[in-house]
């Protein structure tokens, strides 16, 4: 993964150097520099319309009492299309133009999620162990059985602090 970091911080600004060499000679420099200006407004005003209409469809999800798993894949791309579009260049801006596209955002996703999925493993509350997976995997050391419990909590005496000598700790509750 360091590897391919590395080469991407290296090819990228390249890449850009060389489209804005090659781009300059066919079009001029001022034409070039407005071209760049005028994609990172039009990327700005588009990411703008999206997030908003990404909100919403957060807020209608959780008002549905289900966790907003899509519009959250969606903020997570629009962010990267926005860092991309607002550092300057053809190819960060046409990587950031495609972010847009929200079926390819969700592709990518679950592109992504299915490289991961075999690695990951989820839990979620309510589940009975059963449906988890309780026994330790040889593929994870360290990894020992997931343990269920219950918390249960005992309210105190309101009482004098000579009758509760913990009434000065930070933990105790109004």
């Amino acid at each position: 993964m360091p590897l391919i970091i590395l080469i991407l911080f290296i090819s990228v600004p390249l890449i850009e150097i060389g489209l804005f060499i090659k781009v300059g000679s066919l079009i001029g420099l001022w034409p070039t520099l407005a071209t760049v200006v005028l994609t990172a407004v039009l990327g700005t005003w588009l990411l703008r319309q999206q997030s908003f209409a990404v909100i919403n469809q957060a807020r209608e999800t959780t008002a549905r009492n289900e966790l907003p798993v899509e519009p959250i894949i969606h903020g997570v791309f629009l962010l990267a299309a926005g860092l991309l579009m607002l550092t300057p260049g053809f190819f960060t801006d046409a990587i950031g133009f495609l972010l847009l596209i929200p079926r390819l955002r969700l592709a990518i996703a679950y592109g992504i999620w299915n490289r991961i999925k075999d690695n990951v493993h989820v839990v979620q509350p309510g589940m009975h162990p059963s449906q988890g997976d309780p026994a330790p995997r040889p593929d994870r050391p360290g990894a020992g059985p997931v343990i269920d419990g219950e918390v249960i909590e005992d309210e105190l005496d309101a009482g004098s602090s000579a009758d509760n000598p913990h009434d000065d700790s930070p933990w105790r509750t109004p």
